[in-house]
């Protein structure tokens, strides 16, 4: 593993995104975000965008795990779906990118199988991450050489609606963690700082927050819905 990686083990990454229809949607305003969450301790960062990236950059030397969402009509796929994003994400050369990792085909009917190895030949020296909603998936994912495991697709792929409660993210963690050799970065559901505790104590390489520290639209809507319970 690179050496700069190495640092984001037991640590925090923050994921620093904002939509076109958010609030926050601006990459002044994201590298911002990512200073402000190196400031209380984060270890790295999760971005979308080739512009939220180099902006990040400016503010912050922390490792970051690069993403380009696209929606593709053919496919449910949105997370680095096809080469034209990779490619773009290379001419900055994120440490980590990230891949939808999920059985979805995607566009132009592409397995991931097939477009992993595309990928792996045409960059041989990256860095990858599996964005996987089930266990099968993170442990097919491990399987082909992805270099990292995350759980970040749980709950988001219509398979496993249902599954994004706190009981079963945590089982599906550990039982992830019985099955591949790879890091394994859990993500999705832990909007709370002990359940972010809870799975490094469980193995995890590290932890990827978002929502719950980057959109403060959701953090208010959580103190409004308890007003009114």
């Amino acid at each position: 593993m690179k050496e700069k990686l190495s640092g984001l083990k037991g640590g925090l990454i923050v994921s620093c995104q904002a939509l076109e229809d958010e609030p926050l949607h601006s990459s002044f305003i994201m590298g911002r975000m990512a200073r402000a969450a190196k400031e209380g301790g984060a270890v790295g960062i999760r971005a979308n965008t080739v512009e939220d990236i180099c902006e990040i950059r400016k503010n912050v030397d922390l490792p970051v795990i690069g993403i380009i969402k696209s929606e593709y009509p053919d496919s449910e796929v949105y997370i680095t779906p096809t080469m034209k994003e990779v490619d773009a994400l290379m001419n900055i050369q994120p440490d980590i990118i990230a891949l939808d990792a999920t059985k979805r085909i995607r566009p132009d009917g592409v397995s991931l199988d097939a477009f992993f190895s595309q990928v792996r030949e045409k960059y041989p020296e990256q860095m990858f991450m599996a964005d996987c909603s089930s266990i099968e998936e993170a442990v097919h994912a491990d399987a082909i050489g992805f270099d990292f495991i995350g759980t970040t697709m749980v709950g988001y792929t219509s398979y496993t609606q249902g599954d994004r409660i706190e009981a079963d993210t945590f089982g599906i963690v550990r039982t992830i963690l019985k099955e591949i050799k790879h890091p394994l970065i859990a993500e999705g559901n832990i909007d709370t700082p002990g359940k972010a505790r809870e799975v490094l104590d469980l193995g995890c390489f590290s932890v990827v927050v978002g929502g719950a520290i980057t959109r403060p639209q959701l953090i208010t809507r959580k103190f409004v819905d308890a007003i009114k319970a």
